[in-house]
């Protein structure tokens, strides 16, 4: 879809090209407007929209009057507004069965979003372990619980360096997720943008999912972070922070106590629960420290584009 979109805003800009140098002459200031619009901005669009809503007008006018040029682009004109193109899908498919499809989109360098809503378990086909569980949980193919920490999708595609990524969690912190997705779509390149999203698997409450992301984030084993290559331009470090790298605010015991997938490991095997408690919080205090670490680095020289 993001290749035909561009292919299509492509033709049309070829042809707009044309029209200014014949038949549209005497609206050159309109069509220079249309093809050197700057649309990294809401306001941006909006202007470019009342642009070719002006456009329509004269082609349609043109049309009329059996004018084939016109009604050819017609047809396309509406691939002069930029478009925002999603992908939504959730971790099985992103971490797991489909990873090679979507680094090979994230590594294409188009203009294409991605949203994993991320709950940690094969949701759809009866809560299976994917490589997004995180260790101690249990799952189906994991009864015993996870003993392998889960995978860091976000910090895989950090390393590309031209890949806008984000971590957020709506109940924690609905400012940061709203900004991620605007900075996400806003971003001329790949944007991979993960949620935390509850299940029922979880073994919890549904109606009170927004809690339990905000307890995940209290606990330290969910970072809040943006990664915005575009700061990597600017000299500066591309990756920000947003949610309290200090010691958490919220035991981890205690949250894991609070679902089912964690609760059934400390009920059925005690001694192994306390173990895999442990080894999680030293996983998470490292994973913090490492993002930390990270977002303290002092940048370089900028990164050419």
């Amino acid at each position: 879809m993001r290749l035909a979109f561009d292919q299509l805003n492509a033709d049309a800009k070829a042809m707009l090209s044309t029209a200014k140098e014949g038949g549209l002459k005497e609206h050159a200031a309109l069509i220079d407007g249309i093809l050197n619009a700057d649309q990294s901005t809401d306001a941006g669009v909006e202007e470019q929209r009342a642009r070719v809503a002006e456009l329509k007008d004269i082609l349609n006018k043109g049309a009329e009057k059996g004018c084939e040029d016109c009604k050819r682009l017609l047809s396309l004109a509406d691939y002069l507004v930029r478009k925002s193109v999603w992908i939504l899908g959730g971790d099985g498919w992103a971490y797991d069965i489909g990873y090679g499809g979507l680094d090979h989109v994230l590594a294409s360098g188009k203009n294409i979003k991605i949203l994993v809503l991320d709950t940690e378990v094969y949701s759809n086909t009866g809560g299976q372990m994917s490589k997004a569980t995180p260790l101690g949980a249990k799952a189906l193919f994991a009864a015993g619980g996870k003993t392998m920490p889960k995978k860091d999708l976000g910090m895989i595609a950090m390393t590309y360096g031209n890949i806008y990524v984000a971590q957020v969690a709506m109940g924690a912190n609905m400012n940061q997720t709203i900004q991620a997705l605007a900075e996400a779509d806003a971003y001329d390149g790949p944007a991979l943008v993960i949620a935390y999203s509850h299940c029922i698997a979880h073994g919890i409450d549904m109606s009170k999912g927004m809690g339990e992301a905000k307890r995940a984030v209290q606990a330290g084993r969910w970072i809040l972070y943006r990664f915005n290559p575009e700061a990597r331009y600017e000299g500066k470090n591309p990756l920000h922070i947003d949610s309290p790298l200090g010691a958490p605010t919220l035991p981890l015991a205690d949250y894991m106590g609070g679902e089912n997938r964690f609760k059934g490991l400390m009920r059925d095997n005690p001694e192994l629960a306390q173990e895999l408690i442990k080894r999680a919080e030293s996983e998470y205090a490292w994973r913090r420290d490492l993002y930390k670490q990270l977002a303290a680095m002092q940048p370089g020289e900028k990164i050419v584009k």
